[in-house]
């Protein structure tokens, strides 16, 4: 389904007073789809399908993701913590997970960016080389 210009400006405008200082304010985004969903504007569906979409990339670009081979130290867990909150703020949310298959190394992913540091990286880089 295709959304219309109106909408997508709306939903665009709609996200713009769900934030507050550049933060997305949860009570602010339930206000607003209530006020949505009550008033029904034409096109409203594709209107609360893009709102959606945006509030849904804004808590992906505020969530980093690293995935290890191996559980983290504590001390490294809070380091790696520590460097991402510094280069992308404080209030970037966290989660560690092990994935054997990494084999080593890192990867960390923030929103639509990825860092590979991964040995499981380097060997299919290598191997699309050969």
């Amino acid at each position: 389904m295709k959304i219309s210009r109106e909408s997508r400006k709306l939903a665009r405008d709609l996200f713009r007073l769900a934030t507050e200082g550049g933060k997305l304010d949860a009570s602010r985004v339930t206000l607003i789809i209530d006020g949505l969903t009550r008033s029904k504007p034409r096109g409203y569906f594709a209107t609360l399908k893009e709102l959606t979409r945006l509030v849904r990339l804004e808590l992906a670009r505020r969530h980093a993701t690293i995935v290890s081979a191996t559980p983290l130290p504590q001390a490294s867990a809070q380091e790696i913590t520590k460097t991402i909150h510094s280069k992308f703020g404080e209030d970037l949310t966290t989660d560690f997970q092990v994935s054997p298959d990494l084999i080593g190394g890192l990867r960390i992913q923030i929103g639509s960016d990825v860092w590979d540091g991964s040995v499981l990286a380097r060997l299919t880089k290598l191997k699309s080389q050969i």
